[in-house]
Order: structure tokens, then C-alpha cells, then sequence
């Protein structure tokens, strides 16, 4: 599918991967429509200008979302980019162990937290972007409509001691790719999931030093975190690669998450 003069929904655009994600479809001739809690206008400009825009919205509020999506969907009309699909980068990361030294239990409430954002968000953002891009004309030989493009973790695959909640809602978002992808296929709607390992984020910036070396070590080959642009350079791929569907793409430079650090 082209970028080009496409509108893409993309939620977390605030910082990090999203952000970068953000600029580099901008930078491609896309029209992005940003949605995240966190107000920072000047970051939506960092190399989109005009073709960034922002639109609050919480995750966990499904009236804020639609809101928000028919607002996106209202400009992609003005400036006559078509919509092209949802990018869910919108995230959050929990840690806890199921027990405490103490006997204390993991928090229900953390629990329900992580799956809430990681998931529900994920599912509901995307169920409403889709009451749109089904009725998109579709374009190429093959009929394509748009995209969805949900975004997994590491931890899907190996979660460590203390991830048990992140761990089972990246695993759930994992899990939506293939059935979601088959639902949508007789719309022309591909949906992948990316699922980074360790990357540049304002997540592992909040790392000890001594967690940062810890997970460095396992690190094989490019022996560093992942940068937010090649997270961004993914999307771009994903997005014009028409033959890839139904996918969760690991990018980790070919490490593997240890049980505890």
C-alpha cells in the first residue's frame, strides 16, 4: 500500500516509538492523526508541520477514542488523504511479581491496568478506526483498503520475573494478530503486529544503570537497545510490503530475554 497522501491513525504519538513512527510517515507524504493523553504540541511538529495533527484521547475511555477517531477521520476529508489504517503504539509497562517476600499478592488492580491499555485500548481503537476504513475505496490490483498495525513486546515471548501482567497483555495483542487478520481479509484490510525487544523509549530510560548493562549483556548483534526510527522504518515496511499479513515480527536484533536480570 502507497503512504503517500494516506491519513494513519496513530495512537502514543507522543514519545518514543510513536513519535517516531509520526514523523517518519510524514516525512513519506502521509497525514498523521496522533492520538495520545499527553498534550505536547510541539512534539506532533517535529518534521511533520502541517501534516501532524493532534487529538486527545485516554485509551481507556471508549467515548474519547470515537471522539477523537471521527475527528481524524473528519480532516482526512479537508485535506483529501483517504485513510489508510491504525498504527497502536499507545502503551503502558507494569512490574510486579505474583507474591511479595511477604505474602502480599500481585495487585488486581495493576493487573486489570495493563491489560486495559495494552489490550482493550489496542482492540478498541482499532474496532473504531475500522468502522471507517471498511467503507475507504479500495485501491491496486489486490483491493487493499488499509492496515493495522498493533505493536506486541518481547515479553509476549519471553516475559521475565515481574511481567506477568505486561507479559499477558502483549501476549494478547499477539494473540489478536492472525484471527483479526482473517476477519478483515475480505475487506482488503491487512492487520501484523510488531514486537520490539529492547529500544530507546522513555520506558528504559527510567532503567538503573545496573539494568541497563544487565540486559545489555544479552544482547547479539547490533550489541545496543534499538533505535525509535528503526521501529519506525518497520512500520514503513509493514505498511508497503501488501503480501505481508497475519504476522507478529520480532524486532531484536536476535536477543533473547533472560528469565531474570
Amino acid at each position: 500500500m502507497k503512504i503517500e497522501n494516506r491519513t494513519f491513525i496513530v495512537s502514543g504519538g507522543s514519545s518514543g516509538l510513536g513519535l517516531a513512527t509520526c514523523a517518519e510517515l510524514a516525512k513519506c507524504g502521509a497525514y498523521v492523526a496522533t492520538l495520545d493523553i499527553q498534550d505536547l504540541p510541539d512534539a506532533y511538529q517535529r518534521g511533520g508541520g502541517d501534516h501532524i495533527r493532534y487529538f486527545k484521547a485516554d485509551l481507556t475511555r471508549d467515548s474519547e477514542i470515537a471522539e477523537a477517531v471521527s475527528q481524524a477521520v473528519k480532516w482526512s476529508k479537508e485535506t483529501g488523504a483517504k485513510l489508510g489504517g491504525v498504527i497502536n503504539c499507545g502503551g503502558v509497562a507494569t512490574a510486579a511479581k505474583m507474591v511479595t517476600s511477604d505474602g502480599t499478592p500481585h495487585s488486581l488492580d495493576l493487573f486489570e491496568f495493563a491489560l486495559n491499555i495494552n489490550v482493550v485500548g489496542t482492540f478498541n481503537l482499532t474496532r473504531r478506526v475500522l468502522e471507517h476504513l471498511v467503507h475507504i475505496e479500495p485501491e491496486g490490483k489486490d483491493g487493499e483498503r488499509g492496515i493495522v498495525i498493533m505493536v506486541a513486546s518481547a515479553a509476549a515471548f519471553e516475559g521475565q520475573q515481574g511481567q506477568v501482567a505486561y507479559a499477558a497483555s502483549k501476549g494478547a495483542v499477539r494473540a489478536m494478530t492472525l484471527p483479526m487478520a482473517r476477519d478483515l481479509g475480505r475487506f482488503g484490510i491487512r492487520v501484523n503486529t510488531i514486537a520490539p525487544s529492547l529500544f530507546i523509549s522513555p520506558m528504559t530510560e527510567r532503567m538503573s544503570e545496573k539494568v541497563h548493562k544487565s540486559l545489555e549483556r544479552e544482547l547479539v548483534f547490533p550489541r545496543r537497545f534499538g533505535e525509535p526510527e528503526e521501529f519506525a522504518h518497520t512500520c514503513k515496511m509493514v505498511i508497503e510490503s501488501t503480501y505481508l499479513n497475519g504476522e507478529t515480527i520480532r524486532l531484536s536484533g536476535g536477543a533473547r530475554m533472560p528469565g531474570r536480570l
